[in-house]
């Protein structure tokens, strides 16, 4: 992959400015940039997009879960899930399955791609991945914790943390008890959603557990779960007494919100100063890094409608250029009509109700 396209100076002046306010975190043996993270999503945390947000402020990334499985049996697609770019800084690969011995023989495959560390995904909840017993069902076999994370340890080099929920369903809300087994078995850091499993992705993420959780954990606290807003991320960064914050469908809908987090006071406006050119800029180092990662033209066409539909949520006439866009089959007509439109914007400031149920059925 060649270098990236530069951004304007004046967009790299506004990137300079939050910068400057992030904090570096270590977590285990791994120093981040800032406390803020990109959390896994399926079908969205790949290369191109991983990278994007390193350069827009995220202070690591995580891969989509990749199933240990697919690894093992050596299932081609899954092996190019695992691949890391030498412009990755800190980045991990999530796994999920649920036999102990697949798990740490897929892990050493995993880490011989290069991550930094690699995470077990303990709070998926959608039905393919759990009636098989891997993600969020993980969580109801506590005993069973110990042996999954110690094999997979005794494979590895690099740190290995797990992500989970706050338990099955209300009434097994058990995240305190699998943090001391995390803790005596090696487990480097938790992110933990605030959310059940029977949950999936509706209600609200319940910041009050995670605060709890945080008076009395072993291992450094990551917290996820409804971090929309820049200053949402901001206020829970404060008061929730976590180590670090992982962000999902936040930065799906805004790029700059790892940016923007960073600088409590201005977390508090309502609106962005990154402009409609801004993210025209956006879209086109997206473009590049799709581009030099797939093959196939329909994947990066595929790839760049989804993220450039969401990127222009909040701007004006933004349900006209969803339509454009979805009805356009070619890579050319993507950018031409992305370029048209987020020009045309001129000083137009991106305005979101944040109050609006936003993809409800996951990510985050």
């Amino acid at each position: 992959m060649k270098e990236p396209r530069p951004f304007s100076p004046e967009l790299l002046e506004k990137i300079r400015l939050f910068r400057g306010k992030a904090q570096k975190i270590k977590l285990g043996q791994i120093s981040f940039d800032s406390k803020l993270l990109l959390a896994p999503m399926a079908g969205i945390c790949n290369i191109p997009y991983r990278l994007l947000m390193e350069d827009l402020g995220a202070g690591g990334t995580v891969s989509e879960l990749i199933s240990c499985h697919g690894i093992n049996y050596g299932n081609a697609r899954t092996l190019e899930m695992l691949k890391i770019h030498p412009l990755e800084k800190n980045v991990g690969i999530q796994l999920f399955g649920e036999d102990p011995e697949s798990m740490a023989k897929a892990a050493e495959v995993a880490e011989s791609y290069g991550a930094k560390f690699l995470d077990i995904n303990m709070g998926c909840p959608v039905a393919k991945v759990v009636t098989k017993g891997g993600g969020s069902a993980l969580m109801k076999e506590v005993e069973a914790l110990a042996p999954l994370f110690e094999g997979m340890r005794k494979r590895m080099k690099i740190p290995l943390s797990i992500k989970i929920r706050t338990g099955w369903d209300a009434n097994s809300r058990n995240a305190s008890e699998i943090l001391n087994i995390a803790h005596n078995s090696g487990i480097e850091w938790v992110a933990i959603h605030g959310r059940t499993r029977t949950q999936q992705y509706t209600g609200f993420a319940d910041w009050d557990f995670i605060e709890n959780l945080n008076e009395t954990k072993k291992l450094p606290l990551i917290g996820n779960g409804d971090l929309h807003h820049p200053f949402g991320v901001s206020e829970r960064m404060k008061s929730s007494g976590c180590d670090a914050l992982m962000i999902a469908r936040g930065a799906l809908r805004n790029p700059f919100i790892f940016l923007e987090s960073l600088d409590p006071e201005y977390a508090s406006r309502k609106k962005s100063i990154f402009l409609g050119k801004d993210y025209w800029e956006v879209v086109q180092r997206l473009h590049q890094y799709c581009s030099e990662t797939f093959t196939e033209e329909r994947t990066v066409l595929v790839q760049l409608r989804k993220l450039v539909v969401w990127f222009a949520a909040g701007f004006p006439h933004s349900a006209a250029f969803r339509s454009q866009i979805f009805s356009c089959q070619e890579l050319t007509g993507i950018m031409n009509i992305s370029e048209d439109y987020f020009l045309s914007l001129g000083t137009s400031q991106k305005s979101i109700n944040y109050d609006e149920v936003f993809m409800s059925s996951g990510h985050g």
